[in-house]
Order: C-alpha cells, then structure tokens, then sequence
C-alpha cells in the first residue's frame, strides 16, 4: 500500500500519533496510518493560508490543468486505490472501482470548468461588473460511505476556484485518501492541498479556526448543526450536505418486474449507506403484493460477502456503530410489528446483515421515520395520491425523491409537489458533475457539484464603475 502519512506544507510526514483502520469484512486491523494532533492541523492551516496568495493569483489555465493532473493520477493508480476502498470502507470491488472512475471524471468535470464574470449594466454612465473571487482557506470534511469521491467533489472545485484546502476523511476510512495525497503531492505547489487524519477530534478546530473561510462538509445533519456553531463566531461559508429520509413513490401503473430491480439498487447500493438512496417506499395497495414480493426475492438472492470476493453484492456496514444502529432499527420494526424479510446478522466476523424489506411499515414508525443508512428498506401501502403526498413530505428531511409510473406526466405532477432538492421520475440516484445537488430542509445548506456547485467556493464581487463624462 502507498505509504499512508500526512500531506502537510508539500511534506508527507508521521503523525504524532498512529490510526488503526480496520476491515469491516473482517473486524482486524488492516492498516494503521498517520494521525494528526491538533498543532499539526494548525500547521495545515497555515500551509493553505500562506499558499492562497500566489495560487489565487495563478491563471486559471494552470489550475485547471493540475486538476487534471490529479485526476491522471487517480486513473493511474486506481487499482490500489479500489482494493483500498473496499478495504476500509468494506464496499464490493465493482463499487470501489466505480467510485475510482467517477472521482477521475469529477476531477476532469470540474478541470473544465472556471468562475463566471458577468455585466450587468453598460451603458454611457455606468459599468457594472460580477465577479468570482476565491475564498481562501477551505476545510473539506468527508464522510466514510464514498470517502475518495467526496474528498474529489470538494478538491476539485475548491482548486479551480483559486481556493487553497485542507481535507479531513472520517477516522474510520482515512486510508485511500491519505493515498491521494501522496500521489499528488508534487502536483501543486506546497501547503495548496493537505490532508490529515484524525480520531474524530480535530473537526471542532478547523471548523472553528479563525483562518478558514469556508467548510464543506458531508455527514450528518447532528454534526452539521455543529459545524455551524463552531463556525458561527466568523461567520464562516458553509456547504453541508447532510441525511436524508429519500422517498419514492410507486404507483399503480408501473410494471412491477421492470421497476422492482431499479428501486432495489436505489435502495442496496453501498450496502444502503447512501445519502440519497431510497430510504421508504410508499406502493399503491392494488401492487403492494407484487411489488413486496419481488423486492423480497432480489434480496434473497443477493450475496453478502467480503467485498473483495468475486460476485458480492452487498458488503459489511462500514463500522460497528452504524451496525448496531441498523441492528436496533430492525429490531424496533419487528417490535412495532412490521413483518422482516431478512436482516438478520451473519454468524461470522465482520459487520454484516442481511438485506430487510420492511412489510407494513407504519407512518411514525421509527424504521420508517429515521434514516436507516443500511441494508433495509420499508414499505409503506398507499391509496390516495394527496395522503402519499403529505406522508412522503412529513420528514424533516429533503434529500432527494423518486417517483414511479408508467404515465410520466402523471408521476412529473406529483414530483413537482414533493420537498427535496432533488426528485427524479422512473429513476433514483441519478447524478452528475454538470447536475446541481442540493437538499432541502435539514438535508443541507448550498449546492454541490455544476456551475453553481463551484460558486459556491467563490465570493461575489462587484466592480461598479463611473464613466467619465463625454465628451463636449
């Protein structure tokens, strides 16, 4: 494995301490890593601050080509970069694979693109001018579930942006992430990008740090209500991407056997840890059976394994606390006295657990009212389109959405009345660097990825100019 230190200031260097990173296959130990204290995250904070200066003054073009850079060298190492990720995040070799290959296309996405001037008044008194300015230092923090994208989602446009940043992974998969500082490391000039890792310590202090300007962060909506205290002293940008509770809506029209396989993969890819994975499932009554039983037939048939055995497809959950809350949630269904297909634990090490479709869930319930973030799915009946509205809406979240039928102008006018940043039709789980993502209600605050994803890095400035008189 690529060695695993910090990137600090052009440096890879040892922590003052050392990380343990274990397999979720298999509960061991598979890698132990640099982790960072508290004065070698001030010492990375200034690296990024003394560096923003001349990065922010480089053309465009120059920047735009390191990105570049950095997305040739995830393709040229994304075989170790896979094997890693499913390694500490415990995800099916295919998915690492998958997740490589869309952090190198996000990278070349954002390489593409540059910040936007515009005029606004011209005229024979006045010009009036927007531009995009960088905001300085950024702090990006990344959740555990597609750790190498995410970090690529925010370096990325953080970069082109004329910002410089700091990259915090979750304590539990640093690894890959540590890897892409070392293989980047002499792409942009010192202290432009550093990574270091920590036990779950330091976020308080670089969302905090006086010196940063901005935090992106991906995880959940708790720490996210932190993130914005801790920042609120400096009035800090914030871009949280936060849960979500995704509903999606079938209605009595769709063709069960067709519609079945997309919802289960909207709702078991990554072994359910998605943000925007389908998280209830509200069926029409007159296909509730059909459709519950070829939900419960695909999970049957999926093999959970170690995600580095050929033909797995569904993985551990990614650490022992998320299982134990997945485990409970269960339970509470069975409690409540939902019928489980499924969910229970495998009588092995590791954290795994078998896909569970959630028969008559209840509204209020908790498997139906919390996000579950694992391998489990409920369903919910339905008969009215207005109820299944306000149920799919009663959430505090606002994610994303999906709704189903063979009748697309019938499933477009629901779409249009469902609160989520995002609502796909005949489709979940769609996305793209070109596609504006942004939740709604407690699922976030700002815009990740296209164009106006990248401005969220930038402050507006107007340069507003008197034109001398004309003359006589």
């Amino acid at each position: 494995m690529t060695d695993c230190k910090l990137l600090i200031n052009g440096a890879l260097v040892d922590g003052d301490a050392a990380l343990d990173v274990v397999n979720p296959a298999s509960e061991e130990v598979f890698t132990t890593v640099a982790q960072a204290s508290e004065s070698q995250a001030a010492q990375a904070i200034a690296a990024a601050k003394a560096a923003f200066p001349a990065w922010s003054r480089t053309p465009i073009e120059e920047r735009q080509a390191a990105v570049n850079a950095i997305a040739d060298a995830v393709r040229d190492n994304a075989d170790e970069l896979a094997r890693t990720l499913t390694a500490e995040q415990g995800k099916p070799l295919v998915e690492a694979r998958g997740e490589v290959a869309w952090s190198e296309g996000y990278l070349r996405h954002y390489a593409s693109m540059a910040p936007e001037s515009r005029v606004v008044q011209d005229d024979e008194t006045t010009r009036v001018e927007v531009r995009r300015t960088p905001l300085g230092v950024v702090v990006g923090i990344v959740a555990w579930n597609f750790p190498l994208l995410l970090a690529c989602w925010k370096l990325g446009p953080a970069l082109v942006a004329g910002n410089t940043i700091v990259i915090k992974p979750a304590p539990t998969t640093p690894a890959a992430t540590l890897m892409l500082g070392a293989l980047i490391k002499d792409i942009v000039p010192a202290g432009v990008v550093n990574i270091i890792a920590d036990d779950n310590d330091l976020g308080p202090y670089l969302t905090g740090h006086p010196d940063v300007a901005k935090v992106s962060f991906t995880g959940s909506a708790e720490t996210g209500r932190k993130i914005m205290k801790s920042g609120a002293d400096t009035l800090k940008r914030l871009t949280l991407e936060l849960g979500g509770n995704d509903v999606a809506i079938v209605l009595d029209d769709v063709n069960v056997a067709e519609t079945a396989p997309k919802i289960f993969d909207a709702a078991f890819l990554n072994c359910g840890q998605v943000c925007m994975a389908a998280k209830r499932v509200y069926v029409h009554d007159t296909i509730y059976e059909d459709m519950a039983g070829e939900l419960t037939r695909l999970a049957d048939e999926a093999v959970v394994d170690d995600g580095a055995n050929q033909g797995t497809r569904i993985g551990p959950l990614q650490n022992r606390a998320q299982y134990e809350k997945v485990s409970d949630l269960i339970q509470s269904a069975r409690d409540e006295g939902a019928t489980v297909s499924g969910g229970d634990r495998l009588d092995r090490p590791g954290y795994f657990i078998k896909p569970a479709i959630v028969r008559d869930a209840a509204q209020g319930s908790r498997i139906v009212d919390e996000e579950q973030f694992g391998p489990v799915l409920p369903l919910i009946r339905f008969e009215n389109e207005e109820d299944v509205i306000l149920q799919a809406n009663a959430s505090p979240y606002g994610l994303g959405g999906s709704v189903w039928s063979g009748d697309q102008s019938r499933a477009e006018a629901i779409a249009e009345r469902i609160d989520a940043g995002t609502v796909w039709v005949n489709q979940h789980i769609t996305i793209g660097p070109h596609i504006p993502m942004a939740g709604a209600k407690q699922s976030g605050i700002g815009i990740e990825q296209s164009k106006e994803g990248l401005e969220e890095f930038t402050q507006m400035k107007v340069i507003n100019i008197a034109k001398p008189p004309a003359a006589a």
